[in-house]
């Protein structure tokens, strides 16, 4: 029991850190939805629009899949019985899951798609674009995810 609670005190503000960020960057997407009032007949890009969250949506959730097998690598890495190379490959692990977790906070904070008001083939070239950044962020999410899952030997 005490290397539970030695855990929490060492790592709680790790833990507080994590909850905020993750909290605020799910928050912010919601403020950059557009008010759904405008009917998608009225404006083209609202579907485009509605793809791109979608993808967004499908992919914040594995965040924490990130945190949580980025944590049981760590603790892997701390066997004696591992060659170095291995740890060496774990910690490349840990460095591509940071990054994948970065990378959708990254594009998360640009993205700002502009108002109803704005020239419409603007923003759909703008919408283009950030399909194309968030279909990123997803496919390296998903890889690495998929990459420390059988690293750790899970499904």
């Amino acid at each position: 029991m005490p290397s539970i609670i030695k855990f929490l005190v060492m790592n709680t503000s790790k833990i507080i850190l994590f909850a905020i960020i993750f909290l605020a960057a799910c928050g912010k997407s919601e403020k950059n939805r557009p008010e759904q009032k405008a009917d998608i007949s009225d404006n083209p890009n609202q579907a485009l629009y509605e793809q791109v969250m979608d993808v967004h949506d499908e992919v914040m959730p594995k965040n924490g899949q990130l945190y949580q097998l980025k944590r049981e690598l760590q603790e892997k890495m701390k066997a004696t019985d591992l060659s170095d190379d291995t740890k060496k490959q774990l910690g490349e692990i840990i460095h591509e899951l940071d990054s994948a977790d970065k990378a959708m906070m990254n594009w998360m904070h640009r993205f700002s798609p502009l108002p109803d008001t704005a020239n419409r083939e603007a923003a759909r070239e703008y919408l283009e674009d950030e399909m194309e950044k968030i279909k990123k962020v997803r496919d390296l999410t998903e890889g690495v995810l998929q990459k420390a899952k059988d690293k750790l030997g899970k499904k």
